[in-house]
Formats: C-alpha cells, structure tokens, sequence
C-alpha cells in the first residue's frame, strides 16, 4: 500500500536525486572532459561526435526540468534512452558490475530503472510543473500533484 502522505516526498527526493545526477554527469562531460574531448570519445566508440554535444545539451535540460519539476513524467522518459544508449554503447561490454574497467552496466541501468519509476511516480512534493504549465495554456504533461 503506498502512504499517500509521504509518496508525494518521496517521488520529489527522487525526482531531486535523478536531476542532480544529470547535472554532475553533464558537469563530468563539460568541465572536466571537455565538450571537444566528450565528442573525441564518442567518436572512439563509434557515434558521431557530434551527438555528444546534444547529449550534454539534453542532459542539462533534463537536469533543470526534473530539479524543478517541469514535466516530470515526460523528461524522465525522455532521458531514458540516454542511459540505456551508453549501456549499448560502452558500459554493457564491460560486465555487470560499475566497479569493473569501463564501468559494468550496472549503474546506468539501475538510473534507468529510477527514471522510469519516476515516470510513474510523477512530480511529487514542490513542483513548478503545474506553474509551468499554465504558461502552455494549462496542459501539465506530468503526475502527482503536490500538496
């Protein structure tokens, strides 16, 4: 039985977990990998180098909508596909386990597994989804509503 008096918290701790993650991630690629060197790899691995300037790009407004709650369902959906692309791409020939050299495949997937649950969790607690959305007229594209 879900606690529908903590669900709505527990949906935003995740949902402020998930985009801060994004943002350390997008943070690796920029400042410390580079964008230029972050292309140079995914070249290495046999994606055109210049999908990693729109990964990063997505990865930091997925970082800014799920911290703020903007279409929260949707974002987390949408950013799937880039966790499970690197699983397919680099981590899922390295093993299972994330400590293994390249990284196993393990992390991605168990961030995956947590997008999609956010997905059906929704916005949960302090969102700016619904403020954000009656700029659109009033369709908010995301869940739980916040008490």
């Amino acid at each position: 039985m879900v606690d529908s008096r903590t669900a709505p918290y527990a949906a935003l701790l995740l949902r402020l977990s998930l985009g801060v993650l994004f943002l350390a991630h997008a943070g690796l690629k920029i400042l410390v990998f580079t964008p230029a060197g972050t292309a140079k790899f995914f070249g290495s691995v046999g994606l055109p180098p210049e999908l990693a300037y729109v990964i990063m790009t997505a990865e930091v407004l997925a970082a800014i909508a799920l911290i703020l709650g903007i279409w929260t369902r949707v974002v987390a959906l949408l950013a799937s596909p880039i966790l499970l692309g690197a699983i397919y791409t680099v981590h899922g020939a390295a093993g299972f386990f994330f400590t293994n050299p390249h990284g196993g495949w393990e992390y991605p997937a168990f961030w995956t597994i947590a997008l999609v649950v956010q997905a059906l969790l929704g916005d949960g607690a302090y969102t700016l989804g619904a403020s954000f959305a009656n700029l659109f007229g009033g369709t908010k594209l995301s869940g739980v509503h916040s008490h």
